[in-house]
């Protein structure tokens, strides 16, 4: 595989066109017995990446790791990878633990390119990877119900690219896709697994206050670890 990330958008929309057809939409395989979230916080210079990892199915809180870089790459719709991508990737790799999935705060193939910042750092990463995005970015869906769990399929262009996910009754869904390496069903399954709470799944909800609290701090490490013991207690920070 060449270089993941890029430094113009000529580069950019190239490498998405490299790395889309590596893209494997198929049945999670081996033992799924921890999941990490992933998200990004910004600085006027900096992003951290963040990615916390948590038991499964208990979803109870394992460690978390953070990496600070200068921001690579300018915003661009649909490119997101480019920006957050480098730190998020880096954050999952410092994990003490690897994780068998990750969760990532974006969109999987739910991507004009097919490859969203989910699938793209789970091309690079070699894992399954899960895209759980607040918003949509593209395609078509009819509300699902009001009850939690229930979902309608994402559309775009007479495609199937993903599902709205109503992870709590009454409350806006979530737009779920697969990244890299897992199923359109079991990404449904397993983001409301993690989602026990609130709207968002648990470990992104983690990584998103992680990055959050480490953006606010002026340290020189690029990267930050906490590991907390499961029998006391858990918890984002």
């Amino acid at each position: 595989m060449g270089a993941p990330w890029a430094d113009t958008l000529e580069d950019a929309r190239r490498i998405q066109r490299e790395l889309a057809p590596k893209v494997r939409i198929r049945p999670f395989k081996g033992e799924l017995a921890c999941i990490a979230g992933a998200d990004a916080a910004y600085t006027d210079t900096h992003v951290v990446g963040a990615a916390c990892l948590y038991t499964y199915p208990a979803i109870e809180f394992i460690e978390s790791a953070s990496y600070k870089m200068e921001i690579p790459f300018p915003y661009e719709s649909g490119l997101l990878a480019f920006r957050e991508g480098p730190a998020i990737a880096e954050a999952i790799k410092h994990l003490r633990n690897e994780p068998d999935l990750v969760i990532i705060d974006g969109h999987g193939i739910a991507h004009p390119e097919g490859i969203g910042i989910a699938a793209h750092i789970g091309v690079v990463l070699g894992k399954p990877t899960i895209g759980c995005a607040k918003t949509v970015l593209v395609g078509t869906y009819k509300e699902p119900g009001q009850k939690r769990g229930s979902r309608s399929r994402l559309l775009y262009d007479g495609e199937h690219i993903g599902f709205a996910l109503r992870t709590r009754a009454n409350v806006k869904p979530v737009y779920v896709s697969p990244g890299h390496m897992v199923d359109m069903e079991s990404a449904a399954e397993i983001v409301l697994a993690c989602a026990t709470r609130f709207r968002l799944p648990e470990p992104i909800r983690c990584a998103h206050a992680r990055a959050g609290a480490m953006r606010k701090l002026r340290y020189d490490q690029r990267f930050f670890q906490l590991s907390v013991s499961l029998k006391g207690g858990h918890g984002p920070i």
